[in-house]
Order: structure tokens, then C-alpha cells, then sequence
């Protein structure tokens, strides 16, 4: 181990899975070894290492490799490698690990998918791995947030056995390995393809610049979209796997081959790009299509890219040779209404009017439910889109009420619970702070970690709700703006959040307060009471404020209410 495969197709494969025989003898053995559960990304990385998408890396890298790839985007053998491919572990995991130790790998199941022969140990700089590899500390960047959020993990570096690919249940004629794809090439009698890397659904433009890539390199084309990490906020991997085989048929026959990358983007640009080259080289590609601002994850904090449009297709340019495949650049498509197609822009006539549409167009259209034009996309790209991402007044979402003990969050909640269920459409349900605490959360104190466990699961509950399509409203008092963003994030991944601060002043809480709570906490009978002995966070943002002291319960739920059809939440009863 390991042992080279040679296909015709691109170099060799390093072939990591053990044999049978072996990988019982793993089994047995790592009941004796320590065991790490691979996040998301390291399953990712960890799939691509043992089917030799990663070749000629055999393992995680070790520190040699490490510094050599964040300072030079080379081995320590000089091999071209851009990324650094490490596993991080928490320190209780990683301290003890030295070399000729064996480290489990498994999944969030607990089964084991290969082990880890340790080389060594170290606790990198990751501040100065984000400078040296993406360019930046600004945590706008993914791949820099995810270094900067845990700072004190341990990389383990060392060779890999497998004992089990990574399962997948989904779309599973569609997932090649490196191996199969160069036979599934050699079978077809493909000599020449070029691949498309993509993390979006295929709108009009991208099939006319696919379809002119092949045919001007007189290449096959293999559409070889991302399934594993991309950059948060993305169309899923189910939605735009749907839309990809459904413009299948706008391409000639015999010519075109849909398959999954589970690959983990780091938004890395010039160099990830790289990456994407000597992967699509280990499937057996001869050409790559690259873009302008190929793997870049957008602007930093000051509004500026990271990365220039360019620097990607000049980097893989400089390694073409190296690499030996060849690289396709991305022409920007347009559509040109008087002639009612899609040019490269650098060819259309003066004058012209040219019609486009920006992501944010895009999802304004989808939330309010307007059509797609014919123009941009496909009917059937368009349905399928809408089956994901449905009209805001058919989604499911959120109010989060948040305020001081006897703002009134209870009462108003209730109302609008009450008008909600009135209008009916969708199911409501009521998550106030007294029943959560007594059915959800009877176990926990009012220390800062329980309050942030208990809105944590508001959150989560709220989240269920709103991704199948209910409406959860939540009234707890939730003090701290950390948390609550939290579970703003957490819902608007699966529909709409409004947040509502109920800012009803203190002294006109503590008059209300029947159960003498305020009194009990200014005489310090009440520990850690908000308001008195601990902060609230006024949160800054906030899509309602109300002020409850001069309004009935009924005026301020019509204020939601009114929000809640500004926004499109609320649409006609017939609809």
C-alpha cells in the first residue's frame, strides 16, 4: 500500500482502500485507537483522498508539506500542490497523538471510514496560514472564517487506510470515481473532454458558453458540478442537481456527461482553481473551462474583491504545461435582444441593448413570486427553482419577539398566533418563553450558557417549522445578540425570519410585573435578572420595534401583521 493505478486517461491514481482481509483486521484493531468524527469538510477531503481525486497526496498532509504548500504551493518533493489538505482535531484528540499512533476516522455515525497512521502533531498558526494561502484575514472569506473560529486546533498529519467510502444516498448513478470516469471515457471513445466546474444551476448563458467551449476545443463536455461544501448561501445540492438534468437534453447527444464532485470549496480563487485543474486531470479531463473570478467567494469587508477577475485564469495559464491539461477561459455571455441570443461580449455590435439579470434580481423574482424570464432560463430550471424557493406568502417563517420580562412578548405573540390561525393556510405554533422552559428546557438554570441553550432551541425548533413550511412564533426574552443572530441564520436557511424587538421601557415593565420578579431582582433575592443584574442587547437588527406601552395587544399584533404583508409573507387568502 499503496498501489498505482494507470488508466489511459490522465496520471496515476493512488489507490488507498485496503482489502478485505485488511480492512477487517482495522476494524478489530481501532477498538484500541482514539476516534476523531469528521466535520463536513474533512468527509469531503477524506472521499477525494481515497478515491484518487487527491492524488498524488496519500494521506493528510504533515508539516513539511504543510509549510511548503502555504509558502511555495508545493510538496516538500516539489510536486505542484496549491491547498493545504489537513485534518484539525480538537486539542484533547490531537496532544496526545504522536508518530506510530493510529488515529479512527468515522463518520457522524460512528462507522469507521479509514485510520490515520500518525507522522506527526502540530498546532499550526492558522492566522498566518489565511495570509499566506487566501491573501487575507478578513473573515468575509469562508475558508478564513472557518481557520479564525477555531484557532487552537491540532493538525494531524500522517498516511490513510481506507475501510469504507463515505455513504451517499442520493443521486447515486451519478457519483464517479476518478477510475470509473476515465473507464466510463474510454468506453464512450472520449478522448478529448472538458470539464465545467460549477456550484449554481445551469441557466441560458452557462449552456451557450459550455456549448461553445466544446465546440471551439472540440472537446467533450463533462458537467462536473460541486455536491460537497460550496459557499454558504448557495442554491443546495438537490435543487441544482434537478435543474442540471433537466437542460441535459438542450445538449447534442453522445457529447455530454453529468457526474458529482464531492469536493469541499474553500473559495480559494487562483489557487483553488488550481485544484480544480489537477482534480478534473485525476478524472481524466483534458481541458477545464475557467471563469472570470474562478472560486472567488466575493467581496471583503471593505467592498473590494479578493480576488481580480482574472488572476485565476493567469495562475493556471503560468502551470498549464505542468498541470497537462489545458485550460478553456470563461467568456462572459450576454443576452442580445434584437438578435434574441446569447454572444460573448467582447462581440456584441454597438449599441445593442443587452438584458441581464444579478443573483439578487434572481432571488428578489423567486421570494416575491414573479416569473423567471424565458430569456435568462429554462421553463424547467424555473420550475424547479420555484419548487425549492416558493413565493414568500407560500414559505414557511419565523417571528422572533424579543424584549425585557413584561414588555408584553407573551400577549402580543398570542394575538397574533390567534389571527394567524384565522386566516389559516399554514399551521401556527407558539414557542413562549414559560412553555419551552417547562417542556423543552425544564433542565437548565439561568446561568449566560443555559439562556443561550434555551433560545438555541427555540431556535432549532423554530427552524423545523419554518423549513416545512409552518409558522413558529417565539416570545422569549433571548438578552444577547450573539445567540440571536444565531437563530436567524439557522431559520433563513429553510425560510423567513423577522425579528421584533418589543422595547417597551423598564419602568413600565416593572409596573406590570405581577409576579414581583423586578422587585425580588433590585433586592438581589433574583441573580443574573435582565435588566437589573444582567445586560440586554438592544439588537441592532431588528426588522420591527414596538413599544407596547401605549398600544393595545391587538394594535401591536396589526403592526406584525401589516409587516408580514409588507414583506410578502401574507398574500391573498386565495392564493
Amino acid at each position: 500500500m499503496p498501489d498505482h493505478l494507470i488508466q489511459p486517461h490522465g496520471g496515476p491514481l493512488l489507490q488507498l482502500m485496503a482489502d478485505q482481509d485488511r480492512r477487517d483486521e482495522l476494524r478489530d484493531a481501532s477498538r484500541d485507537w482514539p476516534s476523531w468524527t469528521l466535520t463536513p469538510r474533512q468527509a469531503c477531503d477524506l472521499e477525494l483522498l481515497l478515491n484518487g481525486a487527491f492524488s498524488p497526496l496519500s494521506g493528510f498532509m504533515g508539516q513539511a508539506d504543510f509549510d511548503a504548500v502555504c509558502k511555495d504551493m508545493r510538496l516538500a518533493d516539489g510536486t505542484l500542490w496549491p491547498l493545504p489538505i489537513t485534518l484539525d482535531v480538537d486539542p484533547s484528540i490531537g496532544e496526545p497523538l504522536e508518530a506510530g499512533n493510529h488515529l479512527a476516522l468515522r463518520d457522524p455515525e460512528g462507522v469507521m471510514l479509514a485510520v490515520l497512521h500518525v507522522e506527526d502533531a502540530w498546532r499550526p498558526d492558522r492566522a498566518a496560514e489565511a495570509q499566506s494561502v487566501y491573501g487575507s484575514q478578513d473573515t468575509k472569506h469562508p475558508a478564513v472564517a472557518q481557520l479564525l473560529a477555531d484557532p487552537d486546533r491540532i493538525y494531524v498529519g500522517g498516511r490513510i487506510e481506507g475501510v469504507q467510502q463515505p455513504s451517499h444516498y442520493d443521486f447515486v448513478t451519478l457519483r464517479h470515481t476518478p477510475a470509473q470516469m476515465r473507464a466510463e471515457f474510454t468506453r464512450r471513445g472520449w478522448r478529448r473532454v472538458v470539464a465545467f466546474q460549477t456550484r449554481n444551476p445551469l441557466h441560458r448563458a452557462h449552456v451557450e458558453l459550455t456549448l461553445r467551449a466544446a465546440r471551439e476545443a472540440e472537446t467533450n463536455l463533462l458537467i462536473h458540478p460541486v455536491v460537497g461544501m460550496t459557499k454558504p448561501g448557495d442554491v443546495d445540492h438537490y435543487t441544482r442537481v434537478r435543474c442540471y438534468q433537466a437542460v441535459l437534453d438542450r445538449y447534442p447527444q453522445h457529447t455530454t456527461m453529468l457526474s458529482l464532485l464531492p469536493l469541499a470549496m474553500r473559495m480559494g480563487g487562483p489557487r483553488e482553481t488550481l485544484l480544480h485543474a489537477i482534480i478534473r486531470k485525476n478524472y481524466g479531463c483534458s481541458h477545464l473551462i475557467v471563469g472570470r473570478d474562478h472560486a472567488g467567494p466575493g467581496q471583503d469587508s471593505s467592498g473590494k474583491p479578493f480576488y481580480g477577475p482574472y488572476d485565476a485564469q493567469e495562475l493556471v495559464r503560468e502551470h498549464e504545461s505542468e498541470l497537462g491539461i489545458t485550460m478553456v477561459p470563461f467568456r462572459l455571455m450576454v443576452y442580445v435582444e434584437e438578435r434574441a441570443a446569447y454572444m460573448p461580449q467582447d462581440e456584441v455590435p454597438e449599441g445593442s441593448r443587452v438584458l441581464s439579470l444579478s443573483g439578487t434580481e434572481l432571488r428578489e423574482r423567486l421570494t416575491h413570486g414573479h416569473e423567471l424570464p424565458e430569456w435568462f432560463t429554462y421553463p424547467e430550471v424555473a420550475t424547479e427553482l420555484r419548487r425549492t424557493y416558493p413565493a414568500r406568502h407560500q414559505q414557511g417563517f419565523t417571528v422572533f419577539f424579543t424584549g425585557l420580562s413584561g414588555a408584553g412578548k407573551s400577549t402580543v405573540a398570542n394575538v397574533l398566533m390567534v389571527k394567524l390561525l384565522e386566516t389559516g393556510g399554514r399551521p401556527v405554533t407558539l414557542l413562549d418563553g414559560d412553555i419551552v422552559r417547562q417542556n423543552l428546557s425544564s433542565e437548565l438554570g439561568f446561568s449566560k450558557e443555559h439562556r443561550d441553550l434555551n433560545i438555541q432551541r427555540i431556535g432549532f425548533v423554530a427552524s423545523e417549522i419554518t423549513k416545512n413550511g409552518g409558522i413558529a412564533v417565539c416570545a422569549p426574552i433571548a438578552p444577547y445578540d450573539k445567540v440571536r443572530r444565531q437563530v436567524r441564520e439557522l431559520v433563513e436557511k429553510g425560510g423567513g425570519f423577522v425579528l421584533v424587538h418589543v422595547a417597551t421601557p423598564i419602568d413600565v415593565c416593572e409596573d406590570r410585573d405581577r409576579k414581583g420578579l423586578y422587585a425580588k431582582a433590585r433586592a438581589g433575592i433574583i441573580k443574573e435578572f435582565t435588566g437589573i443584574s444582567d445586560p440586554y442587547e438592544v439588537p441592532s437588527d431588528a426588522d420591527l420595534e414596538l413599544d407596547t406601552s401605549d398600544r393595545t395587544p391587538e394594535e401591536s399584533a396589526q403592526r406584525v401583521i401589516l409587516h408580514l404583508e409588507r414583506e410578502g409573507y401574507l398574500g391573498p387568502v386565495s392564493s
